[in-house]
């Protein structure tokens, strides 16, 4: 409509005599429109204006959820022709970052790439967030499927899950294992373990898997929790040992590790990664978001990449199935909080 009615004015002030008053008035009536047009977003024809699109992390930098955001980043903002800028903003078993996105203007710009039990697990465990996270995290794409490591320092006198419960059995209330937080992923899963086994460990939390990592080499703690990917280079060089991983499946690039499940101790909740917007954003942005993350995970060299971080893929799901998954992994971990008596407090 603006195009047209510029056309239109430019038209009528050409056929206006120079010396006629309302020549003026048209050139002026045109400039305006034009400063309006050059006043607007310029939007880039995919649905996003030219500024770049803010993906949140609520890690810090070089632990696996950074890993797997910096990765997919790259390939996402080339596949949508958008400047993507990485925003790690940690703490609170990542409650930080998902507020800034559950609170942020819901037009495409503001992302979130988290990992499961920020999500799932929070919305039981914190009963004062700041959001909600079924309600104010929309579910876009979700990445990858697998499990955490349980490691241990080589000085450990284990080397199976099944030679570790009956070491900790021994003595109970001696060991320390660090987790990325209370309620994190890796805390309730040892939770789960202890409903099984009895076990009584004492729980030490972190604010992120690097510095588990470091007390880890350190010797300040002798097991752990820890994401698959960023532990990778430590077990690899011999400077950790992991017992089992959590999941349905063993992790790709470690097939040597087994799964809990097979070591006689059921643990069936797959851990994951996922895209997340603020609820409101159009369905457009959501399932354009949905298809060229569904697209870019499925290409040859994404998968490679996923495999050498050691993540299991998962089927492609729509954003409707992964809200599913969602829903159904806020009611298995809430359970777990529930019968440990897990709180914040």
């Amino acid at each position: 409509m603006e195009d047209a009615v510029r056309i239109s004015t430019l038209a009528a002030a050409a056929a206006t005599p120079l010396t006629d008053p309302r020549r003026r008035t048209l050139l002026r009536g045109l400039i305006a429109l034009g400063m309006g047009a050059a006043a607007s977003p310029l939007y880039a024809g995919n649905g996003w204006s030219a500024r770049p699109i803010r993906l949140v992390v609520p890690t810090p930098p070089g632990g696996g959820t950074d890993l797997f955001a910096r990765t997919l980043a790259a390939a996402l903002g080339r596949a949508l022709d958008q400047t993507i800028v990485v925003d790690n903003k940690p703490g609170a078993n990542g409650i930080i970052g998902n507020d800034a996105v559950a609170k942020a203007s819901p037009d495409g710009h503001t992302l979130l790439f988290t990992y499961a039990a920020a999500v799932v697990i929070n919305q039981t465990l914190q009963p004062k967030l700041p959001y909600d996270g079924l309600r104010d995290l929309l579910p876009v794409a979700q990445v990858g499927a697998g499990g955490n490591f349980l490691v241990v320092t080589p000085d450990f006198p284990a080397r199976t899950l099944k030679a570790f419960v009956e070491q900790v059995r021994k003595r109970p209330d001696a060991y320390d294992y660090g987790s990325w937080g209370i309620g994190s992923g890796g805390h309730l899963t040892m939770a789960a373990l202890a409903m099984q086994t009895g076990l009584r460990l004492r729980h030490v939390p972190y604010k992120g898997v690097a510095p588990i990592l470091a007390d880890l080499q350190g010797g300040v703690i002798k097991a752990a929790f820890v994401d698959t990917s960023s532990s990778l280079p430590l077990i690899r060089a011999g400077k950790l040992r992991a017992l089992a991983v959590s999941g349905t499946r063993r992790a790709p690039a470690t097939p040597e590790v087994p799964t809990m499940t097979e070591q006689g101790y059921p643990f069936d909740t797959d851990s994951w990664y996922g895209l997340f917007a603020p609820a409101g954003t159009s369905a457009a942005i959501v399932q354009r978001l949905n298809a060229e993350v569904n697209r870019l995970l499925a290409d040859a060299a994404m998968r490679e990449r996923f495999l050498q971080l050691n993540m299991g893929m998962a089927p492609p799901k729509t954003a409707e199935q992964f809200a599913q998954t969602v829903r159904a992994d806020v009611a298995v971990w809430g359970k777990v909080i529930r019968a440990n008596n897990i709180s914040v407090d």
